[in-house]
């Protein structure tokens, strides 16, 4: 995925000109501390409106080899314009002034492989900085090294599939979350399926959700825009609970949304259960979540999903960075314990799940991880950690004792 550049080459456009050899590691890669929308960051112009010194710009990577690091900065000033950088990596602070469209930072002994922060600092005070377009680095430290060089700066998605006999008719599938690291732009879902999903979600610094969804059939699998959705494939809301919002979805598929706004709180086991009743050519879902201040399970919503008629198959969990800016915080939950019981009420506990990631995970981002911690499964992504989970590798984690499992109030 990443490009070694071998070839000198010219870089033109800037208060002057310069030549380097090495890796080059665009600006709109990194991230900015501690404030994400502290500077703006985009593919075309990098990073601009940088006027702010309590701002980091950050860079993360994965060296492979020890030795010397050079680093170098391309900026952009405007015409008489002046700036004054500082880059840290480790302990060691270099600082320079942007000359002739280059920062010229110097060598950094690396003395082993591994992750590595590029910390760099505004100068300027209020000042703004310049637009800073490609890191450059070069040296013994750089060579096969790994940085994410793309736009999209989200952590991996990062999955659990449980497998179940296929002869089984899965009609309530129970699951269990415990956020342990929860930033900004988190979704950690409990309870997936072939048509939707639930789970919860930090929306804001203030605002937190539990979201139940189901997809339409035929076409709103794919459909953007749900006004394009045949009438008899879509998705109807049957029910919902007190408090609860529901609405329709578009841009990932299209189909019924629900969700509640309540602070569920990190270290706390969220407890999720999804009931299905197929009929006829429809199966109804029903998500319900157990309600920790009432200590009653309550409903969140119920759809009935058209050209279906079928239990619960492909059932999933999984944890989604969904907004990149800061993609390089760490996410982290416990998942479980998994129970499912089938069309006659008979419960039996899923202990074993297989690990996979999404496309960014496969080669962009590596710090994604599976694993069985305090009897539960546990998922994480981001931080830029070292290791990482080979993708479809299963665990099992250790049986327990039935929950208190329950009879569900009526839709």
């Amino acid at each position: 995925m990443f490009r070694l550049l071998l070839l000198t080459f010219g870089v033109l456009g800037l208060t002057g000109s310069f030549t380097l050899a090495g890796l080059q590691v665009p600006a709109f890669t990194a991230y900015i501390d501690p404030d994400p929308e502290g500077a703006q960051v985009s593919e075309k112009q990098g990073i601009t409106g940088w006027n702010d010194a309590a701002q980091q710009v950050v860079w993360f990577g994965e060296l492979k080899a020890a030795g010397e690091l050079t680093v170098a900065l391309s900026v952009k000033l405007p015409p008489g314009g002046k700036s004054r950088l500082q880059l840290k990596i480790g302990d060691q602070k270099h600082e320079a002034e942007v000359t002739a469209g280059r920062a010229d930072f110097g060598r950094y002994p690396i003395a082993s492989p591994g992750y590595v922060r590029l910390e760099l600092s505004s100068l300027n005070g209020t000042a703004d900085a310049g637009q800073i377009e490609t890191l450059h680095l070069d040296g013994e430290a750089a060579r096969d090294a790994h940085f994410n060089l793309k736009e999209r700066r989200n952590a991996a998605s990062v999955h659990l599939a449980y497998p179940v006999p296929k002869e089984t008719k899965v009609a309530l599938f129970y699951n269990e979350v415990t956020a342990v690291a929860d930033p900004l732009y988190t979704y950690y879902m409990a309870c997936g399926f072939s048509r939707g999903y639930f789970g919860m979600q930090v929306n804001s610094a203030t605002e937190r959700r539990l979201i139940f969804s189901i997809w339409d059939a035929g076409n709103g699998g794919d459909a953007k825009d749900r006004s394009k959705v045949a009438e008899d494939d879509q998705t109807q809301l049957i029910a919902k609970g007190e408090g609860v919002h529901a609405s329709v979805f578009g841009n990932e598929g299209t189909g019924g949304h629900s969700h509640l706004v309540y602070p569920w709180k990190t270290g706390e086991a969220q407890k999720f259960i999804v009931a299905v009743q197929p009929e006829g050519t429809h199966t109804v879902y029903s998500g319900y979540w157990f309600h920790p201040e009432k200590k009653a399970w309550m409903l969140i919503a119920s759809f009935r999903a058209p050209k279906d008629g079928k239990y619960l198959r492909g059932l999933y969990s999984f944890s989604e960075n969904f907004g990149g800016s800061n993609g390089h915080l760490q996410r982290k939950a416990l998942f479980g314990p998994q129970w499912i019981a089938d069309e006659i009420g008979h419960w039996s506990e899923l202990t074993t799940a297989t690990f996979s990631h999404d496309a960014t995970g496969k080669a962009d981002r590596l710090d994604r991880f599976m694993g069985v911690e305090n009897g539960k499964f546990f998922l994480s992504q981001g931080g830029f950690m070292e290791g990482r989970t080979p993708f479809g590798e299963a665990f099992t984690r250790p049986a327990t004792a039935p929950p208190a499992l329950p009879v569900l109030p009526n839709p």
